[in-house]
């Protein structure tokens, strides 16, 4: 296995769906337009490939300067546990910059993984949550 890591490159909604709905984070996988808006709309995605196979996918909102909302991190379930939603990380931060603070909202699934490689939680983090 030799995984390649990508920045912003052009995807088809269907096959990042296919990768959300594997790796069991809870997106509407159903709708391939609002998937397709959701990665236009994204200014940062970086992706990890098994050869052509998309195995990991990182998504983010970010002004480049001051914060990153890191939106979306995914794994597919065979790839899981191999270092590569780390290495996702580790290449936004690293595409960021030090200036950067990326900050995140754990999918209940995952809210042990984000301690164990980093991430500090922050009680005063506050939403809106969608009406869909």
């Amino acid at each position: 296995m030799h995984i390649q890591y990508h920045v912003n490159e052009s995807m088809d909604p269907a096959e990042v769906a296919a990768l959300y709905a594997d790796s069991g984070l809870d997106r509407p996988v159903n709708d391939l337009e609002r998937i397709g808006k959701m990665l236009t709309h994204a200014n940062l995605v970086l992706t990890a490939r098994d050869g052509a196979k998309l195995v990991g996918v990182s998504r983010s909102l970010t002004d480049f300067s001051y914060c990153c909302y890191l939106s979306d991190l995914a794994v597919a379930r065979a790839y899981q546990k191999l270092g590569i939603g780390q290495e996702l990380i580790r290449r936004t931060q690293e595409y960021l910059g030090d200036e950067v603070m990326i900050l995140l909202l754990a999918a209940p699934q995952a809210r042990q993984y984000y301690p164990h490689i980093g991430f500090t939680k922050n009680d005063d983090a506050w939403f809106l949550p969608r009406a869909r």
